[in-house]
């Protein structure tokens, strides 16, 4: 999946195999210590891998970090099928109900017009628009634009 442009195309590039395992361990290092990470996801039918979601501790150079940010990446066999909204919506709703989280962010490229569907359906806001620091600033996804969602009222 990593290695495939057409799902790293609002990406800086593609993984590489050894990019990808680098990942994968970064990935189980946060779900150790943070106790939530991005998680696999499953058709329900089949147990098919189709891809990754969940939340990622984001502590680059920004105003709004360090931050939670949710995310997800799917196979493009898995697009249009409102898996990621499915899976946005129960991973917020666990996020705030069971690891308390006040608030959640995402971002991504102001040009991944898809991701940003995500975020609206998941009902995250739109808030700001700002250039990533870890990406070229001469590359056209520099610019990015971050949603929030708060914690609902108890």
């Amino acid at each position: 999946m990593n290695a495939n442009p057409l799902v790293m195309r609002f990406f800086p590039s593609v993984l590489t195999e050894e990019e990808s395992r680098s990942m994968w361990d970064r990935m189980r290092t946060e779900l150790d210590e943070k106790g939530y990470g991005l998680y696999a996801v499953e058709l329900k039918s089949s147990g098919t891998l189709i891809g990754l979601l969940g939340f990622h501790w984001a502590d680059f150079k920004a105003e709004f970090t360090p931050c939670v940010e949710i995310g997800w990446r799917l196979v493009p066999e898995a697009w249009g099928y409102g898996y990621a909204v499915e899976g946005a919506k129960a991973c917020l709703e666990h996020g705030f109900s069971r690891l308390g989280f006040d608030r959640v962010y995402s971002f991504t490229a102001c040009v991944n017009h898809p991701s940003q569907a995500v975020m609206q359906r998941a009902g995250m806001k739109k808030t700001a628009e700002f250039n990533h620091p870890e990406v070229s600033a001469d590359s056209p996804l520099h610019p990015h634009v971050l949603y929030v969602l708060e914690a609902p009222c108890k």
